[in-house]
């Protein structure tokens, strides 16, 4: 419980730094980096536009950019599937950054909070219960950063963490750049498929993984 208390509280602190930035710049970001600006915008730079929009994604990690607009946009000027590949690699970017600045630079940070058999327990059961967590965020606001944060201070094995950020990116970096490309609104049955389809392959891979992981020999692992 005191473990658990303090992961709430690390994330609520996440969660408020997110949200002061959307109420100290979050207006202005969204007016520079709306669907429409970024549309103009990308369309003028076509050839350079998904160096600019993965940059714009990455930042996402600590600035307030609207990355739906973003992805949209990206719909509007490569299409649904060169659009939402691009989208989905730089949102997978920032996850990784994310993951990989809390794992490996929060290490002080984890051991302060609790010692080894805890930390232990809660990579555990980030292992089973965090891919779940991470598809459900990628699709919504201030999550994704929140959630990939504390997935690198569980110290998540990677390979899950890796695939359990796709099933939860890719889905909806096309749904949006295929609503960009159509210039439609969300519709909140596309947002729901495209978070139900990945949770409902998530149990199937971690069959998958621990099947193989029980197969390997003990020194391997």
């Amino acid at each position: 419980m005191r473990l658990l208390a303090k992961v709430l509280g690390i994330a609520l602190v996440l969660a408020a730094l997110c949200l002061a930035g959307f109420a100290l710049w979050g207006e202005a970001f969204e007016r520079l980096f709306s669907q429409e600006a970024c549309a103009r915008w990308f369309a003028g730079m076509r050839p350079w536009a998904w160096a600019a929009a993965i940059g714009l994604l990455v930042a996402d990690l600590v600035l307030p950019v609207p990355a739906t607009g973003v992805m949209a946009a990206l719909g509007s000027v490569y299409g649904p599937a060169l659009g939402g590949a691009v989208g989905a690699a730089g949102s997978m970017l920032a996850g990784m950054a994310g993951y990989g600045l809390a794992r490996w630079g929060g290490k002080r940070l984890a051991r302060r909070l609790a010692d080894e058999a805890e930390l232990a327990r809660f990579q555990r059961f980030f292992d089973r219960w965090g891919g779940a967590a991470i598809i459900v965020s990628r699709a919504m606001p201030v999550l994704p950063e929140v959630v990939s944060v504390l997935a690198g201070l569980a110290r998540m094995r990677f390979g899950r963490f890796a695939a359990a950020l796709a099933l939860g990116t890719v889905p909806t970096a096309v749904l949006f750049a295929w609503l960009g490309h159509l210039a439609r609104e969300q519709p909140w049955w596309g947002m729901g498929v495209a978070v139900a389809l990945p949770l409902a392959i998530w149990p199937l891979f971690l069959r998958l993984t621990g099947a193989a992981e029980r197969e390997r020999p003990a020194s391997e692992r």
